[in-house]
């Protein structure tokens, strides 16, 4: 018979993969994801899926837009085509299942989630309010993207993650997710993390703050699409995001907290709120391949 904290465990797990990923959509797809036979990019003990298939991921998600929102032209592109106020579940479960299927789907679904994201990035063009024009498929402009994803999904894990990487993990998976960036058609995506912290440096002089990405700092930070039981632990997570950023891009985003750096308080409270995904995503496992 099923105790009632085995029974929460499975409804909170259920809710919560089905709220990023889609409903009904995203649970088919980690059926496919995770069953289909084939050979994938990566084995399941890689760095990338011990990475990517960890709790951390959602301070690492939430810091990933923060960053990425700094650079004017990466932001004029979201703003303007991907309507993340009017469907943010659905941009958040695209994204989720991109990076599931690139880290963890076979080699031929991971192929097509790829040229799929490039074909739309080809159509993504525009003009900034200041009059500089801007294309998704630029390079220059994916590399940006990348650099600012997994500087923070690394941060993240490093911080929250249930197994940090050593300094050889951390290149591994620098490595390895390089190889998706490649096939995006992003620039010298990095490698190590001395070529992450030297891309960082690249962009500093492009990175502001502007109308948008202060939008965006309010919409994650401030007011989060989330029903009000959810919001308390949700600030957890969100404070967590911001503390982990770099002090300069703090300094560049608007918070509803008077943080600077990163205190204690609040990366306890960060380690509170991914644990709390963590035993609840294990109440709703993903399927397992059958041998």
């Amino acid at each position: 018979m099923r105790s009632p904290l085995r029974s929460l465990q499975r409804r909170a797990g259920r809710l919560l993969f089905e709220q990023v990923s889609g409903g009904s959509a995203g649970r088919d797809a980690r059926e496919r994801i995770h069953t289909s036979p084939g050979p994938r990019w990566f084995a399941d003990d890689s760095a990338v899926a011990r990475v990517h298939g960890d709790a951390s991921m959602f301070v690492g998600g939430v810091r990933a837009l923060l960053l990425q929102s700094l650079h004017p032209l990466a932001m004029a592109a979201v703003a303007d085509h991907s309507g993340y106020r009017g469907d943010p579940w659905g941009r958040l479960g695209r994204t989720s299942t991109f990076l599931a299927e690139t880290t963890f789907a076979t080699a031929d679904d991971a192929q097509q989630a790829v040229d799929v994201v490039r074909a739309v990035h080809a159509r993504v063009r525009g003009v900034t309010p200041d009059g500089r024009p801007y294309a998704a498929d630029d390079p220059w402009l994916l590399r940006w993207v990348h650099v600012a994803e997994v500087d923070s999904f690394l941060a993240a894990h490093q911080r929250y993650g249930r197994r940090p990487l050593d300094r050889a993990g951390c290149d591994a998976y620098l490595a390895q997710t390089a190889t998706v960036a490649d096939r995006l058609g992003a620039e010298r995506p990095p490698r190590t993390l001395a070529a992450l912290r030297a891309a960082l440096g690249e962009y500093r002089d492009e990175l502001e703050a502007t109308d948008a990405s202060r939008d965006v700092a309010r919409f994650l930070l401030s007011e989060p699409p989330l029903p009000r039981l959810a919001r308390a632990p949700y600030t957890l997570l969100g404070a967590a995001s911001y503390a982990s950023m770099p002090r300069w891009a703090q300094e560049l985003t608007p918070a509803p907290w008077p943080l600077h750096g990163e205190p204690a308080l609040v990366r306890a409270g960060g380690h509170v709120a991914t644990r709390a995904i963590r035993w609840a995503l294990a109440g709703d496992p993903p399927p397992r391949r059958s041998a």
